[in-house]
């Protein structure tokens, strides 16, 4: 997990200003490159050289992230934990949980980090738990801080390991999405995901499909509209046990500008009456068995103001007061991540969608 208190990473400077710092100006690394005729072994020994390389590789890729300890979930479902709930230079971008499943076949990764170095670490931990390999990885929906890790397990594993999403998933993947969230994670980071390839998933899924791993049976959920068109959710049958994304957060208010708020509602209620009492594990924060209650009764504090203010002839202004005084949000207020930053944002929307759906 990302320390508090890390200094901010800074980028370096270009290569071309590496070359003209005292310690190595370009004429003496061209005198140096150029002796490399007499033998690559001592060019690879000259100090500065050496430090030429790394500074080089360092502008390329950003840094390591620091290791986060394991957590165990439930009998075959492990967690490394991310503590922030939103990306920044501090944490380098470690801001949504690597959930990951130990088979008696090998280990299923239950969305895959944010940048490749938040995936070399989430690898570099899966080993401290178990030797076997990964063999798949399912990507719940397309916001960047949930797949941008794909690319350190194709590294590490294999172009040709499965990586499984619903097929809107995967086409927003492969389309604009992809680049935007690897573009916007350098930025809000100070470029510590550089290096950070897009890798779309390769295998569609659907809603109700089982995959058996071993001991371990894993069954696929999609019922509409939550958080983005194309959320999967994935129950570990055996542990009673469901990683539901960003359907559901413990104390940030979610992102629904592709979402819905009466569509999570009616996906709430789906997968409750299909999988039954479960442990619902969210992509940011920690989960619980009342986590869809919870986080829904919060987002209806939400909602069911703005309907109201609809129906009333009430203006957005008013909506938005109306919305915190209800005691379901000011339950909430003080405490959640992201609150005051976004509660007006997601009050407009639900008042919007209030609108669309009542005329």
């Amino acid at each position: 997990m990302q320390q508090r208190g890390m200094s901010t990473p800074q980028r370096l400077s270009h290569p071309e200003t590496l070359m003209q710092q005292p310690s190595l100006t370009r004429r003496h690394w061209l005198r140096t490159v150029a002796g490399a005729s007499a033998g690559v072994a001592t060019l690879a020994a000259v100090p500065e050289v050496r430090l030429f390389a790394q500074q080089l590789q360092d502008f390329i890729e950003g840094p390591p992230v620091p290791d986060v300890k394991p957590e165990r979930l439930s009998p075959h479902v492990w967690m490394i934990y991310a503590r922030d709930g939103f990306p920044t230079p501090d944490n380098r971008g470690v801001m949504a949980n690597v959930v990951f499943v130990v088979t008696s076949v090998g280990v299923v990764v239950l969305d895959s980090g944010c940048s490749l170095q938040h995936g070399q670490m989430a690898i570099r931990m899966i080993r401290t738990v178990t030797d076997k390999p990964v063999v798949a990885i399912f990507n719940s929906h397309y916001h960047g801080d949930h797949w941008l890790g794909n690319h350190a397990f194709v590294e590490a594993f294999g172009a040709q390991l499965p990586i499984y999403a619903l097929p809107h998933t995967i086409e927003q993947i492969r389309g604009a999405e992809g680049n935007l969230w690897r573009s916007l994670m350098e930025r809000w980071t100070n470029q510590a995901t550089m290096g950070t390839k897009v890798v779309p998933p390769n295998q569609a899924t659907e809603h109700g499909r089982t995959y058996r791993f071993g001991d371990v049976t894993l069954r696929m959920h999609h019922y509409g509209r939550a958080h983005t068109p194309s959320d999967l959710c994935i129950e570990v049958v055996e542990d009673r046990f469901t990683y539901v994304g960003d359907i559901a957060m413990e104390n940030r208010i979610a992102n629904i500008d592709d979402g819905s708020y009466p569509g999570t509602f009616k996906y709430y209620e789906a997968l409750q009456r299909s999988a039954g009492e479960q442990l619902w594990w969210p992509g940011h924060g920690r989960g619980s068995k009342t986590l869809l209650n919870d986080y829904g009764t919060f987002l209806r504090g939400i909602w069911e103001p703005c309907v109201q203010a609809v129906k009333d002839g009430v203006p957005l202004e008013r909506a938005k007061e109306l919305v915190l005084k209800d005691p379901r949000v000011q339950t909430r207020a003080k405490n959640m991540a992201g609150f005051e930053s976004n509660i007006g944002k997601y009050t407009s929307l639900a008042y919007l969608e209030a609108e669309k759906e009542l005329f």
